[in-house]
């Protein structure tokens, strides 16, 4: 993804246009099932962003440390209430080495697409691999693509209408791409954010996986462990690092 989406401006405005996602009912569930995943051991956040799960979840008792790539969005976590206690490294997600070794590495929200490249998606599963402990965890939180809505000759799609924001994806079905375009009317005129994705199937995460060394754990359609089927439409995934 290009540096410069995650600037200074997004980084201001992120908890507020994300308020949805710091519900209880969406947010408790995803700290209790990384809890119970970590263990008595450290965690990793690729993609930490300004602490919405990793605060709760150090609050948790468990020690957890994030990779970032945009400094404006890591600031921004350091200036919340315990940020100081959560190291920080600055860099790609898919190269970038944080300093120990942990018994979970984890991506909630959909991070993983946020790597716009198959190579790059591989080459975060591995760099996760080298994080984890023998036995420890890999989880990545993950929206299955709806292209069955998408009509024939159709590229663009409505996610959300309301009175004060419309969010449209466009979809380049060739390189397994869209754009989330999000539109935010409060007074004066509309703001404008773009974010481009490259989604991945489940069986495509299985596969990058396997390249990295790791194996098939669990997957749930959701942070409740509810049954993932033909009809879920995001999936909780686990894989594991072998113990020796």
């Amino acid at each position: 993804m290009a540096a410069d989406v995650w600037n200074e401006q997004v980084a201001r405005g992120y908890d507020a246009a994300s308020a949805s996602m710091y519900e209880p009912a969406v947010l408790e569930p995803a700290v209790d099932f990384l809890a119970r995943q970590a263990g008595a051991g450290p965690a990793l956040e690729f993609a930490i962003g300004t602490g919405r799960v990793a605060l709760p979840l150090r609050a948790r008792g468990v020690r957890v440390a994030g990779v970032e790539r945009s400094e404006p969005m890591a600031r921004r976590l350091r200036e919340k209430p315990g940020g100081d206690d959560i190291a920080v490294t600055i860099g790609d997600m898919a190269h970038v080495r944080a300093p120990g070794e942990f018994s979970l590495v984890y991506l909630v929200y959909n991070a993983i697409t946020c790597l716009l490249t198959q190579d790059d998606q591989v080459a975060c599963f591995r760099n996760a691999a080298r994080h984890l402990a023998p036995g420890g965890r890999l989880v990545v939180e993950v929206w299955v693509p709806d292209l069955q809505r998408l009509p024939p000759g159709e590229t663009a799609r409505p996610f959300h209408v309301g009175e004060h924001h419309v969010g449209i994806d466009t979809y380049d079905l060739v390189n397994q791409r869209l754009v989330s375009h999000h539109y935010r009317i409060d007074d004066g005129p509309a703001d404008v954010f773009r974010s481009p994705h490259r989604w991945v199937w489940p069986s495509e995460l299985d596969l990058m996986a396997l390249l990295a060394g790791l194996a098939p754990h669990q997957r749930w359609a959701d942070w409740d462990e509810s049954p993932f089927t033909s009809d879920s439409r995001s999936h909780v995934s686990v894989w594991r690092k072998p113990s020796g």
